[in-house]
C-alpha cells in the first residue's frame, strides 16, 4: 500500500513583529503542514539583509516540522510568499523586504504587507475580500483599511514624526513621565509615582530613572509597566486614567479616519482591534473606543481580534491563488 504525501505546499504565511515571527507552511486546500517560530523583526537595527534572516529561521522550522525539504534553487518553500511584517511602513520599505525575500527564492510570488493587514484579515469571517479597517496596539499603534478591490487606507506609523502617539511604548513613556513630575513637584500627583518604581522592587521614581538612565535596568523592561498603568487607572487615578483615554481616543481617531478615506462612514463596515493593549480587555479602554466610535463612525462593527496574526497572512495568500472558501475554513478552523 502507498503512502498518502501531503500535498505540496501552496503558501508560506509569515507573521513578523518586534519580539517574534511565526510561520506556516499551508497546502492549497488550507492544511497546514508546519509551523515555525523565530525571534524579533526589526530591520531598522539589524538591517534588512539580517532581518529576513530571522524569517528565514522560522520559515526553516516549519519546513522541518512538515517533514519537507529546505529550498534551493529552483524548489522554493511553496508557490507564494504572503508576509506582514512590523517595521514595513512604507511602500518603498515593501518593494525592499519583497526584493530580499525573492533574492531567498522561498517562493515565485511574493506579497509583503504591513503587520496590521494580518489583524484586518484574520479578523474577517469567509474568503471575502477584505473590507474594513483594522488597530493594532502592540508594542506600537497602527491602523490599515482596505476596500476588496484593493485600494488602502494607511499611515506610517513611524512616530512621533508621522504624527503618532500611543502604544504599549508611548503609554509606559507618558505614564514615567507624569510619574517623575509627580515626585519632583513638577506635577501634580498620582499613585504612577509609587506603582512605577514598586513594580521592579525599587522605592522610589528616583531610583527607576537611575536605572533605566545607567542601564541597571534594561530599557525593553518599561514595556512591563503598561499593565501597572490600567490598574492604577482602574483604581481611579485620574492622572493614569487620562493617558488610558488618550489612547482610546488615538484609536477611535484612527479608526474613523480611515473609514472616512475608504467611503466607509456611511456605511456598515468592520473595525476590528488587535494587538496586546488592545485584546487584553481592558474595560476602560475598550469601552471609550467602542463609544467614540459610535459617535464618529456610528455604522462601524468594533471587535477584537485574538486569531494569530499568522492566520491573517495566510489568508491573504489564499486570497492571492484564488482558493476555494473551504480551503479558507480549514485554515481558519487550524487556528481556532
Amino acid at each position: 500500500m502507498g503512502v498518502t504525501r501531503p500535498a505540496p505546499p501552496a503558501v508560506l504565511a509569515i507573521d513578523a513583529g518586534n519580539s517574534k515571527t511565526d510561520a506556516a507552511l499551508i497546502a492549497a486546500d488550507g492544511t497546514v503542514l508546519g509551523t515555525g517560530r523565530s525571534g524579533g523583526f526589526q530591520p531598522p537595527r539589524t538591517g534588512v539583509g539580517a532581518a529576513v534572516d530571522v524569517l528565514g529561521q522560522a520559515a526553516r522550522e516549519a519546513a522541518e516540522a512538515a517533514a519537507l525539504p529546505l529550498p534551493g534553487p529552483g524548489a522554493p518553500y511553496a508557490d507564494r510568499v504572503s508576509a506582514c511584517l512590523a517595521n514595513a511602513d512604507l511602500p518603498v520599505e515593501e518593494r525592499q523586504l519583497a526584493d530580499e525575500i525573492g533574492a531567498r527564492g522561498w517562493g515565485a510570488g511574493i506579497e509583503v504587507y504591513n503587520d496590521t493587514f494580518a489583524i484586518l484579515r484574520a479578523g474577517l469571517s469567509g474568503s471575502e475580500r477584505p473590507r474594513g479597517v483594522a488597530v493594532v496596539c502592540g508594542a506600537g499603534i497602527n491602523c490599515v483599511g482596505m476596500l476588496p478591490d484593493g485600494r488602502t487606507a494607511r499611515f506610517p506609523a513611524l512616530g512621533q514624526i508621522s504624527g503618532d502617539w500611543g502604544g504599549g511604548s508611548g503609554l509606559a513613556a507618558e505614564a514615567l513621565w507624569w510619574a517623575a513630575r509627580a515626585e519632583d513637584g513638577r506635577g501634580g500627583p498620582t499613585e504612577l509615582a509609587v506603582a512605577l518604581p514598586g513594580h521592579f522592587g525599587l522605592g522610589s521614581m528616583a531610583e527607576l530613572i537611575e536605572a533605566l538612565h545607567l542601564g541597571a535596568l534594561a530599557q525593553r523592561r518599561t514595556h512591563e509597566l503598561v499593565p501597572v498603568l490600567f490598574a492604577v487607572a482602574a483604581a481611579g487615578d485620574p492622572v493614569a486614567s487620562a493617558i488610558v483615554e488618550r489612547q482610546a481616543d488615538e484609536v477611535v481617531v484612527l479608526a474613523s479616519v480611515a473609514l472616512s478615506r475608504l467611503g466607509l462612514l456611511d456605511e456598515e463596515a468592520p473595525v476590528l482591534l488587535g494587538g496586546g493593549v488592545l485584546t487584553a480587555g481592558h474595560p476602560q479602554l475598550n469601552g471609550r473606543i467602542t463609544a467614540g466610535l459610535a459617535l464618529r463612525a456610528p455604522h462601524a462593527r468594533v471587535s477584537v481580534v485574538s486569531a494569530p496574526p499568522v492566520l491573517g497572512a495566510g489568508l491573504l495568500g489564499l486570497d492571492a491563488l484564488g482558493a476555494r472558501p473551504e480551503a479558507h475554513g480549514k485554515l481558519r478552523a487550524h487556528f481556532g
